[in-house]
């Protein structure tokens, strides 16, 4: 059964949006609660259904031996109290009184231990089919969303979430029936043995205990949420400073982080303990409310006593009675507050699942079937929105088997291309077609399958070498990953490594070089085989040696593939079949390299630009050769200070 969510757009970072109505909120929290059922009361899962009503007749089974203890120990306060004791030793009556009564807590123990070990499962499998939805969800939103998120805000959001599903379940479930079912058994022990004014009494208590309860907890809510928002921003900020630790390095602004970090931690603490001083409000209240619901018990159960309507047997049931009673029911407002704040940390993970996918499959969409693999641009334009024209009216083809270049300069629309491909973004008008196939008419699953990217900025999992290459295709053999890191050049040096392809990459890959990175990228995109090859500034990140090397690679893998490369360096496109060029989103030449140059247009101009900084390159580089070892000071390192005048001065 799906669950039903507010449509709405969330804040980018999942928190709530500000301003909210209280009265909107409450409903949805009812609606939270109705359809947190079906994961407790899981379909095609006899297993877990049976161990759910297994669950509850334990829980029963407790409450109702819970609310029989008091009378054993009634009994035995009678006998021992009464004319019945002797003198000498204990005789079998309040033996077996006491033994009942002692009985009594064990087996109330034992049922409320199984109830939990059965309910484990069935809660635990709650948590991971909503867990792992909204991962799927998040995985599925588009582009632009991740590329707006706040990592550690994010990851806050989704930690708090998955605590509070577990919470609800458990505390919701074990804790809010069972006391409900307690008070129905009290009341009629009550009534049965004391009479109405006593049930009067406790029903009183409950209800202003609950209103109390209720009131105190909405209160509180708000607070909540600034926890939550100033917990989101410290985290926030946290992950950013640690992410682009190098650069707080280049810098030296380890101070400015912390100074960011702390101003984020002094909200958090002024939230935080407002936080607890409402917590401690709330909890006084609640006791007070008891306590004098308790006393006016007693009171009226040592009148009783007094006048000898009742026993001290009696007298002691009650406060044995109600003190059992109360402790569920004070644990039952600690519950509420719970599953309130709970309530609330779901908020921003709910809002996270009701953001609609801004690229969907089409209701018939069907596979992408590559036959050739002809790729074809028509009349294509793009905005990222309305004030922002990226492309416009561009058209180009890429034919099977053939290679095409996209340049220009930067701010041209090269990247953009990529991303209309692999459908990150869906055309503004236009269409892409592959095989005749619009884009956006077949899976996105399928698409992306067909085709390879090689991408500018490398960025590999905190795992091995090994599986950020097997990462193009899970399911291939060690011997298919080998051949893919030798195509990419890659092998020899993994193979020097201390634990070779065992070797921990680190976080986004920062243990290698840019061009081992790339050249992993390189030898994934080689083991996924597709049919269509991007190249996004593959060789970017490379030295001129080793990037010829990669070149020649990249050259053996896509002389059977349509291939489409986004190039800055143009030495590398020369060979290419078309070369496409862009400036400000249009297309203004197209040709083979010959032909671009023989033009005198734009390309002709980027060439000498790019020729003429390669050779003020290799000049450097050969005069730098050529200079003398022994650099005098004023082209080196500053001479030492010398600590004495030297004569004649």
């Amino acid at each position: 059964m799906l669950m039903r969510f507010n449509r709405r757009a969330p804040p980018s970072d999942g928190t709530r949006a500000p301003g909210a109505d209280p009265a909107s909120g409450r409903a949805a929290h009812w609606d939270v609660l109705r359809d947190l059922l079906p994961y407790v009361w899981p379909a095609g899962r006899p297993d877990l259904r049976l161990r759910v009503i297994l669950a509850f007749v334990s829980l029963v089974l407790a409450k109702v031996i819970t609310v029989l203890v008091p009378i054993a120990y009634k009994a035995a306060v009678d006998w021992l109290t009464g004319g019945e004791a002797s003198a000498g030793a204990l005789t079998l009556v309040p033996i077996a009184l006491i033994l009942a009564y002692g009985a009594g807590r064990v087996l109330m123990v034992a049922f409320n231990q199984l109830r939990d070990v059965l309910f484990t499962k069935v809660g635990q499998n709650a948590v991971r089919a909503l867990t792992t939805r909204a991962f799927r969800h998040l995985h599925r939103l588009s582009l632009r969303f991740h590329l707006e998120r706040r990592t550690g805000a994010l990851s806050r959001v989704l930690e708090r979430g998955i605590h509070a599903v577990e919470l609800i379940i458990r505390m919701g479930v074990l804790n809010s029936i069972p006391t409900s079912l307690e008070l129905i058994l009290v009341a009629g022990l009550l009534a049965s043995y004391f009479g109405l004014d006593f049930v009067a009494i406790v029903l009183v208590t409950v209800v202003v205990y609950i209103w109390f309860t209720f009131q105190a907890s909405e209160w509180r809510l708000h607070i909540r949420r600034e926890l939550n928002e100033s917990d989101n921003e410290a985290n926030a900020k946290a992950v950013d400073s640690l992410l682009n630790y190098e650069t707080v390095k280049y810098f030296g602004n380890e101070e400015l982080e912390a100074r960011r970090f702390d101003a984020s931690m002094a909200r958090y603490e002024q939230a935080a303990i407002k936080t607890y001083t409402s917590l401690g409000i709330l909890n006084a209240g609640q006791a007070l409310i008891l306590a004098i619901g308790l006393t006016a018990c007693m009171l009226l159960a040592a009148r009783g006593v007094v006048s000898g309507r009742f026993t001290v047997g009696d007298f002691v049931m009650i406060n044995a009675l109600l003190i059992q009673f109360y402790m569920p029911l004070n644990f039952m407002g600690m519950v509420y507050r719970e599953i309130k704040q709970g309530l609330v940390d779901l908020e921003a993970l709910f809002a996270l699942m009701g953001a609609a996918p801004e690229i969907v499959d089409a209701p018939d969409a069907k596979p992408l079937e590559v036959r050739e693999g002809h790729v074809r641009f028509e009349h294509v334009s793009f905005a990222y929105d309305r004030d922002r024209i990226i492309l416009s009216d561009v058209t180009f083809e890429v034919p099977p088997g053939h290679m095409v270049a996209i340049v220009g300069p930067s701010g041209a629309g090269k990247s953009t291309i990529s991303r209309l491909l692999f459908r990150f973004y869906d055309v503004t008008e236009g269409r892409i077609v592959i095989d005749g196939q619009d884009i956006r008419t077949v899976t996105q699953a399928s698409l992306r399958a067909a085709i390879g990217v090689v991408p500018q900025d490398t960025v590999l999992f905190n795992d091995t070498i090994y599986y950020n290459i097997l990462y193009g295709r899970p399911d291939a053999s060690r011997e298919e990953v080998i051949e893919a890191a030798r195509l990419a050049q890659i092998d020899s040096f993994i193979q020097g490594l201390p634990q070779g392809y065992e070797t921990q990459v680190g976080e986004r890959g920062l243990k290698l070089s840019g061009g081992e990175k790339q050249r992993v990228a390189i030898a994934r995109t080689i083991l996924k085989g597709p049919p269509i090859l991007m190249l996004d500034e593959a060789t970017s990140a490379l030295d001129s040696h080793t990037e010829q090397e990669i070149q020649a690679a990249l050259d053996r893998i896509a002389r059977e593939r349509t291939t489409l490369v986004i190039a800055h360096r143009l030495s590398t496109i020369v060979h290419a079949d078309n070369i496409v060029v862009l400036d400000q989103g249009r297309v203004v030449e197209q040709g083979t390299h010959g032909a671009l140059i023989a033009e005198g247009g734009l390309y002709a101009r980027m060439w000498a630009r790019q020729r003429e900084a390669e050779e003020a390159r290799q000049r450097l580089a050969s005069v730098l050769e050529q200079a003398p070892r022994d650099i005098p000071p004023a082209l080196g390192t500053p001479p030492a200070r010398q600590t004495e005048e030297p004569p004649g001065t």
